[in-house]
């Protein structure tokens, strides 16, 4: 399986403005517009800097799994995305080593096919793949 990059490292929150706010004024990173992903019930703003990104995501309705978390873990690292060129492909190649998706592929906030996997069978760490 071929990963193009990292394309972002996501911060679950509970306060989008608060958050940024902290992030513009001891790292100098500014973020763009918020915006909502229905599929995912979250708002998300991402903020970059040197070509790296960081994505922070706030839930957009209580039944959120980014809400579900917020509640266990309180504010912090969310998950890792990495970029493939194909998804489905990249898929079936890691359920041939035993890491199942945790759901369906759906839309990310920018229109690309994204799908998260199960964390079980990475390392603890969520991973999410976003299609190029």
């Amino acid at each position: 399986m071929k990963i193009n990059k990292i394309d972002h490292i996501s911060i679950a929150v509970k306060d989008i403005s608060t958050f940024g706010k902290i992030f513009s004024e001891l790292f100098g990173i500014s973020f763009g517009a918020e915006r909502e992903v229905p599929d995912q019930k979250v708002k998300v703003v991402f903020g970059t800097f040197n070509g790296s990104k960081i994505e922070l995501t706030a839930p957009a309705s209580p039944d959120s799994p980014i809400a579900k978390f917020l509640e266990k873990r309180g504010d912090g690292l969310h998950h890792i995305c990495l970029e493939v060129d194909n998804l489905e492909k990249c898929l079936q190649e890691l359920k041939q080593k035993g890491v199942e998706p945790l759901g369906k592929i759906s839309t990310g906030s920018y229109g690309k096919k994204i799908v998260f996997l199960d964390f079980k069978k990475t390392g603890g760490v969520l991973i999410e793949l976003k299609e190029k």
